[in-house]
């Protein structure tokens, strides 16, 4: 068999864990598959070198930004390699530019266009474990791209998809996909399957565990993908197509601080003025989320929507600068929220499940800023310190616990 496996920063984050995931890559060699490997950064690398640039600029360059942070992945790779070396197998470990991994021009959240497997193949063949860099790739220019945090996941899919594995393995420091972060709601229960929509839902609405874009090319590639610790040889969650998920009417719980809101006050009521706001703001690569619109009153309107805080700096800076375009009486945000989330296929066809999660929030005591749901999903923004306290409330409501 072909194998991809992907390996976290906190399953590489010192020595004794980097020979205790070099040993686990070649009892899978060992089995006479070939293996291909990609890694993160060790442990907070990568929050490590975002602050040294901050230390020079707060709000630095994208393009140096990711020449930066792309070396963390770099140094896993190496450090891998060596150690697989000094237990007696043989490893080669590649970069971006080695592998061929093409990016669109986005800096710091790019998209893979094309891999070239040529190189993999090649030393595949040589009976080598290839290492490969995660979370970035190059642009048409031969700059250093990354896909932005997590994007290791992202990486292993395309790979496999690429290089049409019999599996992709994605290992961390969790023993599957949950009903909620078992760090934060003690009684989450581990899944023993989740279908691609529900776990592409939850990885784009906090849930950390896989990175939402490797979820839509394992979708639409039909990759099998397995989610396991790194740490044990626990059974992990299989991720495919089809569940049997017809008695939950909730599959999980997840919260996203990673949120920011900003509203643009007393924009005319007229036709033209959101297409002009969003269309200004994806031109410039930001990602808007949650949207709602008041109803004109006095011949204006007000629009809120949320963006990820990481964009926050560049979109008020956009919106201000076009704020008489815009006709906006003016600009105001909060970075100070967060976004809590409950997926389910069963939801679209049970009435009341909307009714269920908002009584869990009245329970806690905690106040709905804004609202926002689809067949699968239903979404709410809080105050970012009630984020906890949220996902605990409505695991218990829905006894997600309780195994169907």
């Amino acid at each position: 068999m072909l194998i991809v496996q992907k390996f976290g920063g906190s399953s590489v984050a010192n020595v004794e864990r980097v020979f205790n995931v070099a040993k686990r890559i070649i009892e899978t060699y060992k089995q006479g598959n070939d293996v291909v490997v990609v890694l993160s950064a060790q442990g907070d690398t990568t929050d490590e070198l975002i602050a040294k640039a901050h230390e020079i600029d707060l709000h630095p360059s994208r393009r140096e930004m990711d020449m930066l942070i792309s070396t963390g992945e770099q140094i896993s790779v190496a450090l891998m390699a060596m150690a697989i070396q000094k237990l007696g197998y043989p490893a080669v470990s590649l970069n971006a530019f080695q592998v061929g991994m093409h990016t669109n021009r986005t800096h710091s959240n790019a998209r893979l266009k094309k891999i070239h497997t040529e190189r993999i193949e090649a030393e595949l063949d040589r009976k080598n474990i290839v290492l490969v860099t995660g979370f970035q790739g190059i642009n048409r220019f031969e700059d250093i791209t990354t896909l932005g945090r997590s994007g290791s996941d992202t990486t292993a899919v395309a790979l496999a998809a690429a290089l049409r594995a019999d599996q992709c393995e994605i290992y961390t420091d969790v023993e599957g996909v949950y009903t909620a972060d078992p760090r934060i709601v003690k009684n989450a229960r581990k899944l023993k399957e989740i279908s691609y929509d529900e776990m592409l839902e939850l990885a784009s609405l906090g849930a950390k565990v896989l990175h939402n874009r490797s979820v839509e090319i394992a979708k639409k590639y039909n990759v099998e993908l397995v989610v396991r610790s790194s740490l044990n040889n626990a059974e992990g969650t299989v991720v495919k197509e089809v569940c049997n998920m017809e008695k939950m009417l909730v599959s999980g719980v997840a919260g996203d601080k990673n949120v920011a809101r900003i509203s643009v006050i007393g924009v005319q009521d007229t036709p033209g003025k959101a297409f002009e706001l969003f269309s200004l703001l994806a031109k410039h690569k930001i990602s808007v989320d949650i949207i709602l619109q008041s109803i004109g009153r006095d011949g204006t309107k007000d629009i809120s929507f949320t963006v990820a805080r990481d964009d926050l700096h560049d979109a008020l800076k956009l919106i201000k600068e076009n704020q008489e375009r815009l006709t906006a009486k003016d600009v105001v945000y909060s970075d100070k929220i967060a976004k809590v989330s409950i997926v389910g296929a069963g939801m679209a066809t049970n009435p009341g499940v909307a009714a269920m999660m908002f009584e869990a929030m009245y329970n806690a005591g905690i106040n709905i800023n804004m609202i926002s749901t689809s067949e699968v999903k239903i979404s709410v923004l809080i105050d970012e310190k009630f984020t906890e306290d949220a996902m605990n409330a409505i695991h218990e409501q829905f006894r997600l616990a309780i195994e169907r």
